[in-house]
């Protein structure tokens, strides 16, 4: 997968849990679970968003492009 999801590397740094995110963002602790795990396909900016303002960070502190094939980064 070329985006690497860091949600639960901010999660530590808060010192937040992920039900408290849920709780905050009005996401259910599924959807949090799922998008820690880049399960998901896609992310609305919304919640995006909402996550970015309880966490105090920017989309870049969640969200990392990361090629899957190292030569891409040539292109």
């Amino acid at each position: 997968m070329s985006i690497i999801v860091r949600l639960d590397v901010m999660l530590a740094r808060r010192k937040m849990r992920s039900n408290e995110l849920a709780r905050a963002v009005g996401i259910s602790e599924t959807n949090i679970s799922l998008l820690k795990s880049g399960k998901v396909k896609a992310v609305r900016f919304s919640t995006l968003e909402a996550i970015c303002r309880v966490l105090d960070c920017q989309p870049g502190d969640i969200l990392e492009y990361q090629p899957d094939d190292p030569e891409e980064e040539l292109l």
